[in-house]
């Protein structure tokens, strides 16, 4: 039976407060209208796009969190972020993130997404990638929006920090990379350790 109006927009309300990250495609999925229902809904319940949303959220909750590098320069949209845990953030394939002649997404952007989520994700002021291992495992067109998934996995004999990211479009993995991060407390190690030889 088809909800009225009225309701539905009730729901779609609660359901964005729930999870102010769900897209309009996903909700025109979950209540079964088009898009352009699920628009109209949120203009008429002043509710901002997705975007919006997470702009607010971002910039309230993550300027003072983030350490190592400004916000603004992490590439991608940080949605979720746990200091030395784990870290999310959201990338939309714009025209001038594709090669014009076929929309194919350059690479050096997903690497840039995941390569500054894994710095975002080091809880110190100074964290600099010391080596990575990446696979791109499909190609990313224009329009898509990649999900990367930062996860801290500890640390190496070395002392670096191994953080491992995942990127995703819808639940396709469309990239993966493992970082090694140095931090600015094993610049100091480092420093004493070349020293004492």
């Amino acid at each position: 039976m088809k909800k009225s109006k009225q309701l539905r927009q009730e729901e779609l309300k609660q359901t964005i407060e729930r999870t102010p990250f769900i897209t309009d495609e996903d909700l025109a999925k979950q209540f079964g209208v088009s898009i352009q229902t699920i628009r109209l809904d949120r203009m008429e319940l002043s509710i901002p796009e997705l975007r919006e949303r997470i702009k607010s959220v971002a910039t309230q909750e993550w300027k003072e969190t983030v350490k190592a590098l400004p916000i603004e320069e992490v590439i991608g949209e940080v949605i979720d972020l746990e200091l030395d845990e784990r870290a999310l953030s959201i990338f939309d394939v714009r025209q001038e993130h594709v090669f014009s002649r076929n929309n194919i997404a350059r690479g050096h952007h997903l690497f840039a997404q995941a390569n500054s989520l894994a710095v975002a994700v080091i809880n110190d002021e100074l964290a600099l990638t010391a080596r990575s291992d990446i696979a791109f495992r499909r190609q990313v067109k224009l329009g898509e929006r990649v999900v990367a998934k930062a996860t801290v996995q500890g640390e190496d004999e070395k002392g670096r920090t191994i953080v491992s990211v995942h990127s995703y479009v819808e639940n396709e993995e469309v990239f993966s990379g493992l970082f090694e991060m140095f931090r600015s407390n094993q610049h100091k190690e480092l420093d004493n350790h070349e020293t004492s030889h």
